[in-house]
């Protein structure tokens, strides 16, 4: 297993995710659905995963982190549906400004998705 120096965050635009890299490997991933029917464009971050052999190592907080600061860096609001990234948010203050509470339009989105 490589040193927490060598894990890295990438934006997957493609993919619509943020990759936890190990390397070249994804070891975890935040996943989003751009959102643009509100004032601003958003995006509605709907799950986020780190592999197991990671745990404990404090990588999903740099996930979120990195996830989180290329969403306000691209000027976009943040929707936290997935339960860590509200958690995550809950936890750090100076980000709220930078997020918006889940509505049901958002989750009526997310719901369309898989069909």
């Amino acid at each position: 297993m490589e040193t927490e120096s060598d894990i890295t965050v990438r934006h997957n635009a493609d993919g619509l995710s943020y990759d936890l890299l190990d390397g070249d490997a994804v070891i975890g991933q935040a996943h989003y659905m751009p959102f643009d029917g509100a004032d601003e464009p958003q995006r509605i971050f709907y799950h986020t995963t780190v592999d197991d052999a990671y745990s404990g190592q404090g990588l999903a907080s740099k996930l979120a982190r990195g996830a989180l600061d290329g969403t306000i860096a691209d000027g976009k609001t943040i929707v936290p549906v997935c339960p860590y990234i509200k958690s995550w948010l809950g936890k750090h203050d100076d980000y709220q400004p930078h997020a918006t509470p889940v509505r049901p339009e958002h989750l009526q989105a997310l719901s369309g998705m898989n069909q």
